[in-house]
């Protein structure tokens, strides 16, 4: 029997996801749980295994397409239709007409509830009247979406919702901050850019990515003809891209960044984990980094000064129980944070298989979308490229980053003497509506404090 393949739900606070590669073609076969494709959502990256053993048929929604949850985006033929005719419901359940935008799916019936990437975005009176929120209901919309139209000023409730069910995309948002359009045409024009994929917006004129459109806030506000010259290359930014520098965007363009700056001797630390690497890693068969060390400094830190533990949430300030830490991780196609779930709660060699779990599926595509949701502090490293230090771009709705530069040795003043020891220079990126700097260096101090005096058995 011919078995659908849905776009899954990554989470409760997604709605859509974008197709960035087919691991299969039409006619190739596929056991179940096998990767078939590869998604992106706002939240994480993942391979989504095929819901069943058989032949791939058809592909409905090409690579690169955005499209609703539970929207049909391929059909497998199971091991036992190959001698079988076409499900009987096809007679009784003819497509609708808005299934004619997913392809040549005329002989296999759509289920009513997923719609394409076009039918569902299309504003169509009975499927966006019906889904949408009313004025005197629930705004259903992403907490980004919130706090940016808070900081803009624009009214949620006169803004019709493009995404899945009449939810306020960032798409939205955005178009409704940069003025292009008013409130009622933003949503339709998106929703015509959506169904026309990839056609670009209107001016100022961009080009369409990978099937999706280019961000108000993401364009250069230089004339065309300046970035077109010479011998060039172009090359569209990925979906991942796309996330990263609206985030990115959207964080300096929400949070007054202020940055201090402080130099921690690491000596202990470098000789504590030299002496019990090679025990560690036998005893508990996980690498030993010195990522733990910084986290446990951190957390100290965090539970000494709250304030850098916490979210602005309009005039309030939001004050987090938990001590939630998001690790940013390289990946070969992009950055993504993992978070250490109430990493205060873990000793050292829990942060540690923890560090290490989440990096290693993180680079597979594994991890799960609540695995990079609710962090309430962040750290990065661009040390272990070689970097002295860097000032890092706060993860939103965080208050602050730290960044850890290279553990290196250097001469230092030591009781007046010069001695080498292994430096590492430490930076923090912080939100200066919520932390002052007296609070960032005091945090900074107990940071190194913490380090330079390491006393924790690892063993």
């Amino acid at each position: 029997m011919a078995v659908d393949v849905v776009m899954p739900q990554m989470g409760e606070s997604i709605f859509e996801g974008t197709i960035t590669k087919w691991l299969k073609k039409p006619g190739d076969k596929v056991e179940r749980d096998e990767p078939l494709f590869e998604i992106s959502t706002d939240k994480v990256d993942a391979e989504i295994p095929s819901p069943s053993a058989g032949v791939l048929k058809e592909i409905k929604i090409a690579e690169g397409q955005t499209v609703p949850i539970q929207t049909i985006v391929a059909v497998i033929d199971g091991a036992s239709s190959a001698a079988a005719p076409a499900p009987a419901p096809a007679a009784s359940k003819p497509a609708p007409a808005a299934a004619a935008g997913r392809g040549p799916a005329a002989a296999k019936p759509a289920p009513p509830a997923p719609q394409s990437a076009a039918s569902a975005r299309a504003p169509a009176a009975h499927a966006a009247s019906a889904a949408a929120p009313a004025t005197t209901e629930r705004i259903h919309s992403s907490p980004l979406v919130r706090r940016l139209a808070k900081e803009h000023g624009v009214d949620l409730t006169a803004l019709e919702g493009t995404g899945a069910g009449g939810r306020i995309t960032k798409q939205d948002i955005e178009a409704a901050i940069a003025g292009t359009e008013s409130a009622a045409p933003v949503s339709a024009a998106i929703a015509t850019a959506a169904t026309a994929r990839p056609t670009p917006p209107p001016p100022p004129p961009a080009p369409a990515v990978h099937g999706t459109q280019y961000m108000p806030a993401l364009q250069v506000a230089v004339p065309r003809e300046r970035l077109y010259f010479g011998n060039y290359e172009l090359q569209p930014l990925s979906v991942m891209r796309q996330k990263i520098a609206e985030h990115m965007v959207a964080s300096k363009h929400v949070s007054p960044h202020v940055y201090s700056v402080d130099e921690i001797d690491m000596s202990k630390v470098v000789a504590t984990r030299a002496k019990s690497k090679e025990e560690f890693e036998q005893r508990y068969e996980t690498k030993l980094t010195f990522m733990p060390f910084f986290v446990k400094a951190a957390v100290a830190g965090l539970r000494t000064y709250p304030t850098l533990n916490a979210s602005l949430d309009g005039t309030n300030v939001v004050l987090h129980k938990e001590i939630n830490v998001g690790i940013a991780v390289a990946l070969e196609w992009g950055l993504i944070v993992p978070i250490i779930k109430n990493a205060d709660e873990k000793n050292f060699l829990g942060i540690q298989r923890n560090l290490n779990d989440l990096a290693e599926r993180a680079r597979s595509k594994k991890l799960k979308p609540e695995e990079v949701q609710e962090g309430t502090f962040s750290i990065t490293n661009p040390g272990v490229f070689g970097g002295l230090f860097g000032l890092p771009v706060i993860s939103q709705p965080n208050v602050g980053i730290l960044g850890l530069g290279a553990i290196e040795k250097r001469p230092v003043v030591i009781n007046d003497s010069i001695a080498i020891r292994s430096m590492c220079y430490v930076t923090l990126s912080y939100d200066h509506r919520v932390v002052d700097g007296a609070i960032a260096h005091q945090f900074l101090h107990k940071v190194k404090e913490t380090l330079e005096n390491w006393s924790e058995p690892l063993v």
